[in-house]
């Protein structure tokens, strides 16, 4: 069965860190771009960081950059979001999605937003930043 997991989510205090996990089965995550997003109450789903298939090139949001990174760990079939100072607007639950193709990293970070049934998605993980 094909499937992403998220997780690592929870409540943080402002500043803090969290790092997210995005593990697949059915499916070896080394031959897919690999995406997270997220999607605050009352907002559309935003794209926050996605990493290439083939030459592990990455794209952050601008909103993200210097504090979040992406990364493989192909040993165990995951990639990780570690992000760092966190702040209260990154309050979200936070998706993970796989693309054999070159769609999601085209359109990481874009206003372009791919539908769910596009690539494989998880359920996400709700990350929460607050005092």
């Amino acid at each position: 069965q094909v499937q992403l997991v998220e997780s690592g989510g929870g409540l943080v205090q402002p500043g803090g860190s969290l790092r997210l996990s995005c593990a697949a089965s059915g499916f070896t995550l080394d031959d897919y771009a690999i995406g997270w997003f997220r999607q605050a109450p009352g907002k559309e789903r935003e794209g926050v960081s996605c990493i290439g298939r083939s030459d592990g090139s990455t794209k952050y949001a601008d909103s993200v950059k210097g504090r979040f990174t992406i990364a493989r760990d192909n040993a165990n079939n995951t990639v990780y979001l570690q992000m760092n100072s966190l702040k209260p607007e990154d309050t979200a639950v936070y998706y993970c999605a796989a693309d054999s193709g070159s769609l999601l990293f085209s359109l990481c970070v874009s206003t372009v937003r791919l539908s769910y049934e596009y690539g494989y998605w998880g359920q996400g993980t709700q990350v929460t930043v607050s005092s």
